[in-house]
């Protein structure tokens, strides 16, 4: 099963060093919108869920009492509490459809990037049964592509690029559906009536070479691909970075390219 590949040490630590930040446009989104819905009250408690390395769990440190990241995967738990400075941060090691956490406990509900590894509707309900009154749930990703943009060679870049992309799109196995129909499965089955599904948000950040072919390498896609011929996989990061300096010239190892994503984004509130 694809998801058991977040245990391995190796991925773990390529998907810490490589995959892309915390996107601030999304966390200014969630944030916003449990401001709006909780009227202002002292937010206490925040749940990462699917926390991975810890990738959006320390980011929303600053704005909780207490936030804690949970991920069944232990390899990625034990690299998040390595990397973890923040003082009202901890992690533990459970899976999503059996939250760790008291009836009515928490404010916030996050899960970036992993809803779709989830038994959603269980995942769903647990949500519910853990948030306060007008505790919110926010479950977001960025859709498996990318459009790059650098000065009058954008098209051959994206030629380039395009090609990784449907190579590893092939290695799927069904399990990342939820992602190409921009988590609207997963709005579905959040059995609130307060609730919205936001697609197609733009995303836009830099990355050189080396940066965008550690991003590849950090795509569970990937690591898939790997698992099924690993001279296969290695071959086509070569052939692409290749390709990427050959179109840049000279000057590739200086450049930063503009990336561009889309993410997407479910939101709902208890009452």
């Amino acid at each position: 099963m694809p998801v058991n590949l977040f245990n391995k040490k190796t991925f773990s630590a390529v998907y810490y060093k490589y995959m892309i930040p915390a996107s601030n446009e999304i966390l200014s989104m969630v944030l916003s919108y449990v401001k709006e819905k909780t009227d202002g009250r002292p937010l206490e408690m925040a749940l990462d869920v699917g926390c991975g390395t810890g990738r959006y769990t320390l980011p929303l440190a600053p704005h909780f009492k207490k936030v804690v990241g949970i991920d069944i995967s232990e390899s990625q738990i034990n690299v998040a509490k390595k990397n973890s400075l923040a003082n009202n941060v901890s992690y533990m090691v459970a899976p999503a459809e059996k939250l760790p956490m008291e009836n009515n406990s928490v404010d916030l509900v996050n899960a970036a990037l992993a809803a779709h590894w989830f038994k959603e509707d269980i995942f769903a309900s647990e949500a519910v049964r853990v948030l306060k009154t007008k505790g919110c749930l926010a479950v977001h990703a960025f859709y498996p592509n990318t459009v790059i943009e650098y000065e009058d060679l954008s098209r051959e870049l994206n030629i380039a690029m395009s090609k990784v992309w449907d190579i590893l799109v092939q290695q799927d196995d069904k399990s990342l559906k939820p992602m190409f129909c921009q988590y609207y499965n997963i709005y579905e089955a959040i059995q609130l009536k307060d609730k919205k599904w936001i697609t197609d948000i733009p995303v836009q950040i830099q990355m050189s070479i080396q940066e965008l072919i550690g991003f590849i390498q950090s795509l569970i896609l990937y690591e898939i691909f790997m698992a099924k011929n690993a001279e296969k996989a290695k071959q086509l990061l070569l052939e692409t970075e290749k390709r990427l300096q050959q179109i840049l010239g000279e000057k590739a190892d200086s450049v930063r390219l503009n990336v561009h994503l889309k993410y997407y984004c479910v939101l709902a509130c208890k009452h």
